[in-house]
This record gives structure tokens, C-alpha cells and sequence, in this order.
């Protein structure tokens, strides 16, 4: 009895952060930093002395809300490193980013204060981030798929201003083009050739799903809830990041 007792506020802290965290995570997706703590405490239905008691700051929130997308991102990155087709997997690996981080207030203010040396998701988060994408660049450039004159920190520095473009004119409604134009864009400047990129057919894809690991189109779900991850996988992967920002 004394054991179980003992046990209980545990558990009760153990559930109020990951309500504090749930809470958090669609909040900043939503308004980015920006969001109000008190708004964040209302959501996940607690008190604004229990969002202080797990985390000091409205910014140690926000890290721990990017970093276990940042880690899912370096995890597919690794993945890929040893594919065959190592141009095409770059090129669909670099819009998968935007098109899960355009829909992601707080990832996209993440990614541009990283790029510009004003956050640091977590000790190592940004910097593996930055490893694993530079390995997928250079196997790139070396089947002759990228410019060779490119390096990492130009390849940040689209990635931002990619995203910036994306959601401005998702903001507008512009339709020119059609979604992901910027994307195509961006990927047409980075190759060693003169070509066309053509994307994933967004437009099709109605219902708005999409894998939140590799970005790839979800079928809509006829019953229950919709999908998250387009097979086991990805949410493997998702299961891991989770875990780590548990631990952290």
C-alpha cells in the first residue's frame, strides 16, 4: 500500500507532462513560438505552475516539442544514406522536409533560428540533423545528380527560404502552379542538369494526410481515426524520437 502510494505522484507527473507536451506540440505547429504559456496550460488542462514545474521556460517547451521531429527527420535521412538511387532520393527526401515542415509553425521558426545560429534545438540535435542531410548531398553530387558547388550551408539556407516561400503562399491561397511550386523550384537550382521536377501530385490528395516520418500521400481512412504513418516503419521511427525526448 505504502509502495503503490508512493508510486502515484509519479505517475501523475508522468501524465501531466505528456498532456503539457501534447498540448504544446499543436499549439507551436499552430502559432509557432509565438503562443501564449497560459494558452498552452488551458489546452492541455492543467496549471501554469505545472508547465513551469516540468519545463522552466516557454523556450525549453519549444525544444522539446522540434526535437523529436528534427530526430525523425535525421532517422530518415540515415536511412536513405545508402540507397541505390542516391539523386532521386535526395531530391524526395529535401521536399518530404518542406512539405511536412510548411504545415509546421514551430518547426519552421526552429529551422530558420537554427539556420541563423539563434537556437539550438538540443545539444547535437541540429548538428546530426546537418550530418545526415550532408551525406545524403554529397552521394548525390557524386552520382553527378547536384551541383557541385553547393555545400551544407547553402543547402540550409534553401531549405528555410523554401519553407518561408511555401507557407506564404499557402497563407494567400495562391494556387499558381499549383502547391509545392517553390519546392520544384528549389530542387531545378540545386541539379547539375537542366530538368523539370515534378512532385507528388498534392492536389489529389484531398483529404489533407500525409505520413508525418517521410511525408508520403496517406489513403484517406474510410473508418476511425486517420493514419499517421504509412506503415510500420515510420512509426517505428516516431515510436523511437518519442522515447527520446522522453528520457530528455
Amino acid at each position: 500500500m505504502i509502495e503503490g502510494e508512493g508510486t502515484r505522484p509519479r505517475a501523475d507527473a508522468r501524465r501531466n507532462r505528456a498532456l503539457v507536451l501534447q498540448a504544446a506540440r499543436f499549439a507551436f505547429e499552430e502559432q509557432g513560438l509565438g503562443v501564449p504559456l497560459g494558452e498552452i496550460a488551458r489546452r492541455a488542462g492543467v496549471g501554469a505552475g505545472t508547465v513551469y514545474r516540468h519545463f522552466p521556460s516557454k523556450e525549453a517547451l519549444f525544444r522539446a516539442t522540434v526535437v523529436e521531429r528534427i530526430e525523425l527527420f535525421t532517422d530518415t535521412a540515415r536511412d536513405l544514406a545508402e540507397s541505390p538511387d542516391p539523386g532521386p532520393v535526395f531530391f524526395r527526401f529535401l521536399a518530404s522536409v518542406v512539405r511536412i515542415a510548411s504545415r509546421n509553425k514551430a518547426l519552421c521558426d526552429a529551422l530558420e533560428a537554427a539556420g541563423a545560429g539563434r537556437f539550438e534545438p538540443s545539444p547535437g540535435v541540429g548538428e546530426d540533423f546537418d550530418d545526415a542531410l550532408e551525406v545524403l548531398l554529397s552521394r548525390a553530387q557524386e552520382a553527378g545528380a547536384v551541383r557541385q558547388d553547393v555545400g551544407i550551408a547553402d543547402l540550409r539556407a534553401l531549405l528555410v527560404g523554401c519553407l518561408s516561400m511555401e507557407r506564404a503562399r499557402a497563407g494567400t491561397g495562391t494556387e499558381a502552379g499549383g502547391r509545392g511550386r517553390m519546392t520544384a523550384l528549389m530542387c531545378d537550382g540545386l541539379r547539375s542538369r537542366p530538368a523539370v521536377t515534378k512532385l507528388d501530385d498534392l492536389p489529389g490528395n484531398r483529404n489533407g494526410a500525409w505520413c508525418e516520418v517521410c511525408g508520403a500521400a496517406l489513403a484517406a481512412a474510410r473508418t476511425g481515426r486517420p493514419a499517421r504513418y504509412c506503415g510500420g516503419a515510420c512509426r517505428q521511427k516516431a515510436h523511437r524520437a518519442r522515447g527520446r525526448t522522453r528520457q530528455g
